[in-house]
């Protein structure tokens, strides 16, 4: 998200009051720009710390990047801290190993730096690897991705599923994103700063972000776009009862939907 996007995002956070944002230090200047929503260290921030190099799973790294992060921030710590994208089944061993990122997590939340460890990822196997994390480390929150069209998917839904009730019974946060998914972009020119393409309609989007909220026990994850954010924030505000699966068909069928991930 480019500089200006990313402040005008901050605009419409402050009008809708909400709190607590997720930044990445591979981001550009967004750890600083989110820094200005509340000098003096009053920020409720989450760190996304990950990077698909595999030299940035290890220990030294994160212990540096986790502090660099901090320092950009302008923060003495956040509520959270991520493991990015924990899906690659050799990057997975390596974070989680001893000399791995994990150790770096723990060491900055016994210190203080952070309060809770969570995990990432995208993908059709994220949600298996998230039950695996969940075996090797009693992780605070997981993240994937959560929609209609992807749960079509039996695998997917299926591990979902599995995941979702191991979370509840462990008192772990789950956080959804994707919620807004159209289709991939499969190479068309990208309209939208979503690395997917988006809903655009309101009423499709309510539809989209009602069934989420529909489900107890997860959260919903906002959007990348800063267009798409007052639409998704107002029909949050708005949730009455989850859709039918019939009107979601419909919608599936009316908009083409197509799933991130086959």
């Amino acid at each position: 998200m480019a500089a200006g996007a990313l402040r005008a995002a901050r605009a419409i956070a402050r009008l809708a009051g909400l709190a607590f944002l997720m930044t990445a230090s591979a981001n550009a200047a967004s750890p600083e720009i989110v820094s200005e929503l509340a000098p003096g260290g009053r920020l409720r921030a989450a760190i996304n710390y990950g990077n698909p190099v595999l030299a940035q799973r290890d220990r030294a790294g994160a212990h540096e990047e986790i502090r660099r992060s901090l320092d950009r921030l302008g923060v003495d710590h956040v509520d959270l801290l991520q493991l990015h994208n924990l899906v690659d089944v050799i990057e997975w061993e390596t974070a989680l190993r001893e000399g791995g990122a994990l150790e770096a997590a723990v060491e900055a939340r016994d210190e203080g730096l952070v309060r809770f460890i969570g995990v990432t990822g995208h993908g059709l196997t994220v949600a298996k690897m998230h039950f695996r994390s969940l075996e090797r480390f009693p992780f605070d929150s997981v993240l994937l991705p959560y929609s209609y069209v992807q749960m079509r998917d039996e695998r997917y839904s299926s591990d979902f599923d599995a995941l979702a009730a191991v979370c509840v019974e462990r008192g772990v946060a789950v956080q959804t994103i994707k919620s807004t998914t159209l289709a991939p972009w499969d190479g068309r020119e990208q309209t939208a700063t979503t690395w997917y393409e988006p809903l655009r309609e309101q009423a499709d989007i309510d539809l989209a972000v009602h069934w989420v909220l529909g489900r107890t026990g997860v959260f919903l994850n906002t959007v990348g776009d800063v267009t798409l954010l007052p639409k998704v924030l107002d029909a949050a505000s708005r949730y009455e009862s989850r859709p039918s699966d019939e009107t979601m068909d419909e919608l599936v069928a009316r908009r083409s939907l197509i799933p991130l991930f086959s």
